[in-house]
């Protein structure tokens, strides 16, 4: 066996900590609050020290809530890096009363039993890209204007030219009709993007309150189905694509019945399924197909126990 020292070592960075911290700081609250924990690490070889700064709900006993956070957040943290961690020093930011009764948006929600609020991308690409271009566009014309102003020189010759150019132009020319279908094209794309959710890779959950709305992406769908296949006594290769309403399995089989190869890995597919709690549920297609090496079992066995009997029989 290689030796602990040559097997390399593995050095958990300070980010990784703060998250996780973080994270296990939202976990300790009861009621979750506007303000998400914020903080900060120093790892030190094993041992990593925390900071953290939070918000706590009011009314509440406030020592016994730091307290329990400070137990929680050094032995989750403890738990998942394997880093001794001390208590975190919390500095309490602000404290937020609770709502005593739900909104009426609320309550209507909870009588239809489910949250309709879907999520929306912000398109922050598409929106900094038309921002940049008729900022640049406006500067350079602001730019030029003032300077006519205020030396009493003639307008930029990029200026004139452009004018000039614009004024030249026809109406049937082709390049105005191709600009003019640009500038149609690129209306159609911005109410495209302004009018769907844009958060497609998203696939929403059912929860029991109706005031959450919590989602979880495709790819970790597809790792838990794929995970729960490959689990299947024969199976060698999986493959998971998950779209918005259906998902496809194709599994290779290496060894073993492929009809329960079949069976076992739909039941699979379906329990991971079960398991992710889908607010809409998925169609699943599951599809196993033997590998070129795969041979058939012999039918008088029916598996490695029968044949191992077969064996001390004879």
């Amino acid at each position: 066996m290689t030796a602990a020292a040559a097997r390399g070592s593995t050095t958990i960075a300070d980010k990784a900590v703060r998250k996780i911290a973080e994270r296990a700081a939202q976990e300790a609250l009861a009621a979750p609050t506007a303000d998400r924990p914020r903080g900060s690490a120093a790892v030190d070889g094993r041992r990593a020290t925390v900071a953290l700064r939070v918000a706590l709900p009011y009314p509440a006993a406030l020592s016994d809530t730091a307290r329990r956070m400070q137990e929680h957040v050094a032995a989750r943290t403890r738990h998942l890096t394997g880093l001794d961690v001390a208590p975190p020093r919390l500095t309490v930011t602000r404290l937020e009363a609770r709502n005593a009764a739900p909104e009426p948006a609320a309550q209507e929600a909870s009588k239809t039993g489910s949250s309709r609020r879907r999520w929306w991308s912000a398109r922050r690409v598409p929106a900094a890209g038309l921002i940049l271009l008729a900022g640049a566009a406006c500067a350079a014309v602001t730019i030029d204007v003032i300077r006519v102003h205020t030396t009493g020189q003639g307008a930029g010759a990029w200026r004139a030219s452009a004018v000039d150019r614009l004024a030249g132009l026809r109406v049937d020319n082709v390049g105005v009709t191709v600009a003019a279908l640009a500038a149609a094209a690129l209306g159609v794309v911005s109410l495209v993007l302004a009018f769907t959710p844009g958060r497609r890779r998203l696939l929403a959950l059912a929860t029991d309150s109706a005031c959450q709305s919590v989602v979880i992406d495709r790819f970790t769908v597809a790792t838990l189905v794929r995970d729960a296949v490959g689990c299947v006594d024969g199976v060698e290769e999986v493959r998971v694509r998950v779209r918005r309403r259906r998902i496809t399995v194709r599994a290779r089989l290496a060894f073993g019945d492929q009809e329960s190869a079949q069976r076992r890995s739909v039941s699979a597919a379906e329990r991971a399924l079960d398991g992710c709690r889908l607010r809409r549920s998925l169609r699943c297609s599951v599809t196993v197909r033997p590998t070129p090496a795969w041979q058939a079992p012999h039918p008088d066995s029916s598996g490695p126990v029968a044949a191992d009997e077969k064996g001390r029989t004879a």
